[in-house]
């Protein structure tokens, strides 16, 4: 058989399809072709020692690039953090999201999907000297134009956004919520929220959520942490998982702490995604990227198998895309090549608690739709 690209020698690691072993896989035509000893037939590359993943799925981006102020380039960001499917987490909403499409997702190499925001503008005001919460003003909700622009374009928008909080909506609470449910009930697809502090309060919000859809930021820091006044998850919460809610972490420039995170998974819950919220004020730090995240979860003793799959087989759950996050052969042609190295690393969180990890994640190179991508 003849392969476009054949990966010798690397631990493929891809928990959600129960694989680990040493071997080499080979792609073809954009797709995993297959895996086995000795492949030959095609363009080779040594990743003896390293981690090959399926393509990483960063569930909450922001890459409406030069459309937005809060865009950063995809096709650098896929480089760098072997994602190679990002999820544009509502930069755009149903007034913008054609440019959108047009000038930066049809011309992206990184696969680009999105959840389109209610808000007509999208996030429209995002910098260091200006935020204005587009929710905050109800003028704004379009849920009629969001259901329509999502039906018109299902290969690519995988749901419907909207934030709430202080910071996003102001005193409007639950009320935005409600604006981008009637759009994801006509488009027939599934929510993402952010919460940032209240109003809503985390419980109320928890309780609205309907199975398939996506509570981001799942471990802020107080307030709207999602622990009770005991210490615990609360029963909101866990209620909103047994029904089906799906839990991201979304770390973002304010919305990942700690000590959150080590009461909640003390609690027995963990995420069920791992993703960045990467934009314009945080791709320097806090969250930097994918493997930044993922080691921060490593370094609060999750096992390496349930972080590759929180941010692989999970995510590709969560938008409905069995063909990705995933090295089975005939899927996408993804993967990440990862070096897992021991040593001492300083990790920070959105509050400024740092923590030195003994082991972290490094990019050695990306493989997208086939085609080997230097790591920078």
């Amino acid at each position: 058989m003849g392969f476009d690209l054949i990966l010798k020698g690397g631990r493929i690691f891809d928990p959600g399809a129960g694989l680990d072993r040493v071997a080499d896989i080979g792609f073809a035509g954009g797709k995993v072709a297959e895996i086995g000893d000795g492949l030959s037939g095609g363009p080779e590359r040594r990743v003896e020692g390293l981690l090959v993943t399926p393509g990483l799925i960063d569930l909450h981006t922001h890459v409406y690039w030069r459309g937005a102020s809060l865009g950063i380039d995809p096709d650098a960001y896929c480089r760098a953090s072997a994602a190679t499917t990002l999820v544009d987490a509502g930069s755009a909403g149903p007034g913008n999201f054609a440019g959108f499409r047009a000038h930066v997702i049809e011309k992206a190499e990184a696969r680009i999907l999105a959840y389109l925001h209610v808000s007509h503008a999208g996030v429209f005001a995002f910098s260091n000297r200006i935020m204005v919460g587009e929710s905050e003003d109800i003028r704004l909700m379009d849920p009629v134009t969001a259901a329509e622009v999502a039906a018109a374009n299902r290969d690519v928008i995988v749901g419907i956004k909207v934030r709430l909080g202080r910071h996003a909506s102001g005193s409007q609470g639950m009320n935005p919520f409600h604006h981008a449910l009637d759009a994801a009930e006509r488009a027939g697809m599934p929510l993402m929220v952010h919460i940032d502090e209240p109003p809503p309060s985390y419980a109320e919000l928890c309780e609205a959520l309907r199975p398939g859809d996506v509570l981001t930021h799942c471990f802020r820091p107080f307030p709207n942490s999602p622990l009770g006044p005991d210490g615990t998850p609360r029963r909101e919460a866990v209620a909103a998982r047994a029904r089906g809610v799906l839990f991201d972490i979304g770390h973002g420039k304010g919305s990942f702490a700690f000590e959150t995170a080590r009461a909640m998974l003390a609690g027995g819950f963990p995420p069920d995604v791992i993703s960045t919220d990467v934009h314009a004020l945080c791709i320097d730090g806090p969250a930097f990227d994918m493997q930044t995240t993922m080691s921060k979860f490593l370094a609060l003793g999750m096992g390496l198998d349930e972080v590759v799959r929180r941010s692989t087989a999970e995510p590709a759950r969560a938008i409905r895309r069995p063909d990705l996050g995933t090295l089975a052969p005939g899927a996408a042609g993804d993967a990440a090549v990862l070096a897992l190295e021991a040593g001492a690393f300083p990790l920070t969180d959105v509050t400024g608690e740092t923590v030195t990890a003994g082991e972290r994640l490094f990019v050695r190179g990306t493989v997208l739709g086939g085609r080997w991508l230097d790591a920078p």
